[in-house]
């Protein structure tokens, strides 16, 4: 249905465009609205092949690797975790673009630098790249503890969040949980599940042990919680998380 539809419009834009003289404002008027459905249909459908292809590769990395903990030492090894979800961005970004900057590779934007995150602590926040210069996601929602409030209020605040979740969104928190203390990055690959008050989610190093001094990494997918897991671990002083989430007119390139 969805093609049809942009079939038509777009034979009719042509029509349009092959008769603009004798255009009137209500035809020209009509011709830009067309447009901007084409444009916005044929983004929408892009925007999700483009998350099916990250969350199709964390699938691939995760049976690769056979349930056994991988390298996560050095800077180069894609198991560390924010390497672990730049990687599943990077091994599919250059298939795509934004239809406002069609011309710009798409980026993802690093971690906030320690000293740009105070009061809070590193881990909470990413660079805030425009779209300009290729950087497809912007902050869908974003929590921070607040002193002034009561331990109660912080954690509904952060369960709203939560409850925010949808499919392909980036996920960056500084935590302190049972895993360990810092900074961790994942990608949620479905939408929060009211049912079940769960979430479900892609990453790696959440889970890890170190031996001779290197440190080794399991890789998560279809992990799954109840978001208040979440909440305990960064609804505390100082911590916080921020979701991130691709732009609706991502395109095919």
């Amino acid at each position: 249905m969805k093609r049809s539809l942009c079939v038509f419009l777009c034979s009719l834009l042509f029509c349009l465009s092959c008769s603009a003289e004798s255009l009137s404002i209500d035809d020209m008027k009509f011709a830009q609205d067309a447009t901007q459905i084409v444009t916005q249909s044929r983004g929408s459908g892009a925007r999700e092949e483009m998350i099916s292809a990250i969350i199709s590769t964390a699938e691939a990395r995760f049976r690769e690797a056979h349930g056994k903990a991988q390298r996560a030492q050095y800077s180069g090894d894609i198991y560390i975790c924010k390497n672990f979800t730049v990687h599943l961005f990077r091994e599919v970004c250059d298939s795509f673009r934004m239809a406002e900057y069609p011309d710009v590779p798409l980026i993802i934007p690093n971690n906030q630098k320690k000293a740009d995150c105070v009061p809070y602590a590193y881990g909470v926040e990413w660079q805030d790249i425009p779209a300009e210069q290729g950087n497809p996601f912007y902050a869908a929602g974003s929590f921070r503890y607040d002193a002034s409030l009561s331990k109660e209020e912080n954690r509904k605040l952060a369960r709203a969040l939560l409850t925010e979740v949808r499919r392909g969104d980036y996920f960056q928190m500084s935590a302190n949980y049972y895993y360990g203390i810092g900074a961790h990055s994942l990608v949620f690959i479905a939408d929060y599940d009211p049912s079940e008050d769960k979430v479900h989610w892609t990453d790696s190093n959440m889970k890890g042990f170190s031996k001779n001094g290197i440190r080794y990494a399991y890789v998560q997918f279809d992990a799954e919680r109840e978001i208040d897991w979440f909440v305990d671990a960064f609804c505390q002083p100082k911590r916080g998380a921020t979701l991130y989430r691709l732009r609706d007119d991502i395109i095919a390139r």
